[in-house]
């Protein structure tokens, strides 16, 4: 999308809006191949259960029953997850909980679980002087101590609450925790320039408030990959999408190869740069050597989220998501029609496997980039109908805008807007619209306009991941 040039102007220029990247401190994609992270180990995460367990059936406390209730539902979690790692003690004192958290590691995650009347409130001192990220999860009638986990929050430490009689909820805590040392074991490759908000277009800020790196690719030695990419790979990247579509609508059999072509060249990138995310910034100039959107889907459908003009907050809201729910995300524009109390989303790369890599293929048209007059080739993917979906953006790397709704039509083949299309029924698409990107300080369309789509309803899970990654929530609509 461009709003301020015309379509020769921006072919010409390949950048996305002509944002500088001042005082940027960039980290070459290339720069050496000892420096680029391992894969991705375990997190860890610390238990601490405090104080010692009821005596019976008598007292505010869990009983020993409910103790090792939860400690069976947390092996079976870690072995479930697969990428955690548990240091499990009890503490019945501040100096116990310190030496529980010294063996788990600096900064290290902490799920505390009260098995007595106010034995939290006595041993969480270095867990919040040490400003480690906590979720408390409270069994009915186990200590008063949950209240003070929302006044801890309150006080700025980074705590959320799951008080809850279901043992369930001790995977979800798991799968909310690991996402911190998770995102400090992140590596995104950005084709410059950034776009987005100011803190999110800043390797630096990125690093320091989320602790993923930020490195940028050079696009003459991108193109050097792409031309090296196997004749027979990217004719059978043609076949596969050419033999699975509904209707080749646009595209000749060059603009769907030149496609595939820079789909194995984008899949090679992420492998040899053993990157976990992707935003290109210049991807509307690519038309000649082909337009990077199949490659976007099937990044995204492989569990690696990635975002198209350079935009830096969508693939940290997608990347964010991909941790926690294990699903891709549709990044697109959005527009209102509050006669049918509707906002549509739309963008002409979608994935095609939105239930998660092990889901099916959503049905598919191959067409023509809408903005460039029908050329190159990209996804009009059919997404399903009566889906709930939640709409979100990860903004300032401090705001969550998020909203939920359900899809009531998806166009048999798309006119006006971008390809891929979803039109969902909203709580107030007057009040919505209205108030669209009301906390964001920029003119720039693009930032203004862009939300990412899920399947689900994930409010609750992003209502706890808020706290604990230091961020507020902001409900949209």
């Amino acid at each position: 999308m461009c709003e301020h040039c015309t379509r020769r102007e921006f072919l010409g220029t390949g950048v996305a809006g002509g944002l500088l990247l001042a005082g940027a401190t960039w980290t070459h994609a290339w720069a050496s191949q000892a420096s680029a992270p391992q894969p991705r180990g375990k997190s860890r995460i610390c238990v601490v259960f405090s104080g010692e367990p009821a005596p019976g059936d008598r007292d505010w406390g869990a009983d020993n029953r409910q103790v090792e209730a939860a400690k069976a539902r947390l092996a079976k979690a870690e072995k479930d997850l697969g990428n955690v790692e548990l240091v499990i003690g009890e503490s019945r004192s501040a100096e116990q909980t310190a030496a529980l958290l010294a063996k788990a590691g600096p900064g290290v995650p902490v799920l505390a679980i009260n098995t007595r009347n106010f034995a939290l409130t006595a041993v969480v001192k270095p867990i919040l002087d040490g400003a480690h990220p906590m979720l408390v999860f409270s069994l009915p009638a186990s200590g008063h101590d949950w209240m003070y986990a929302p006044r801890w929050h309150r006080q700025g430490h980074r705590v959320s609450l799951l008080a809850s009689s279901d043992y369930d909820e001790l995977e979800r805590a798991l799968r909310l925790l690991r996402i911190v040392p998770m995102m400090k074991q992140t590596r995104i490759l950005l084709f410059p320039p950034a776009r987005g908000t100011a803190a999110a277009q800043s390797p630096d800020e990125v690093k320091k408030r989320l602790g993923a790196d930020v490195v940028a690719v050079e696009e003459k030695l991108f193109d050097e990959m792409t031309a090296s990419v196997d004749d027979r790979a990217a004719k059978e990247e043609a076949r596969w999408w050419t033999q699975n579509a509904k209707e080749i609508v646009e595209p000749n059999e060059e603009d769907i190869l030149k496609a595939a072509r820079i789909s194995i060249a984008l899949q090679n990138l992420m492998e040899q740069q053993r990157a976990q995310g992707l935003a290109v910034g210049t991807c509307m100039g690519w038309l000649a050597k082909g337009f990077p959107c199949l490659g976007f889907a099937r990044l995204r459908d492989k569990g690696i989220p990635a975002a198209c003009e350079g935009d830096m907050d969508s693939v940290l809201t997608m990347i964010l998501f991909q941790y926690m729910i294990g699903k891709p995300g549709f990044q697109g524009n959005a527009t209102f029609d509050t006669a049918r109390n509707a906002l549509w989303t739309a963008h002409c790369t979608a994935p095609l496997k939105m239930d998660g890599p092990d889901g099916k293929n959503a049905p598919y048209l191959l067409r023509g980039h809408s903005e460039v007059a029908g050329s190159g080739c990209v996804p009009e993917v059919q997404y399903r109908l009566g889906e709930t979906i939640t709409r979100t953006k990860l903004v300032n790397l401090d705001t969550l805008l998020i909203s939920t709704g359900k899809i009531i039509e998806v166009p048999k083949r798309a006119v006006h807007g971008c390809r891929t299309q979803i039109v969902t029924e909203v709580r107030d698409a007057g009040k919505m619209a209205a108030n669209w990107s009301s906390v964001l300080e920029t003119e720039d369309a693009m930032t203004l306009l862009h939300r990412v789509v899920f399947y689900g309803d994930h409010m609750t899970d992003a209502r706890h991941l808020a706290p604990l990654m230091g961020m507020k929530i902001v409900e949209e609509g």
